[in-house]
């Protein structure tokens, strides 16, 4: 009975259909992509640093119009 409705509705509205079908698969995605991923040695790269590093010395504040 389910099998026909899928059927039917693939056959009658097959937009409506694929787009259920990309739904169900998201989760299971969410839960098998990182543990194939890992089974691979996949390894996450570096963090992309968010600050610049200031130099190690004393900073002299601009006087003036010096920039």
């Amino acid at each position: 009975m389910v099998f026909q409705y899928l059927r039917r509705s693939a056959r009658d509205s097959p937009y409506i259909f694929t787009s259920f079908v990309v739904a169900a698969i998201g989760p299971v995605l969410v839960v098998g992509v990182p543990a194939v991923r890992k089974s691979q040695g996949y390894v996450s790269p570096a963090r992309i640093p968010d600050t610049y590093p200031l130099p190690q010395r004393a900073r002299n504040p601009p006087s003036g119009y010096e920039d």
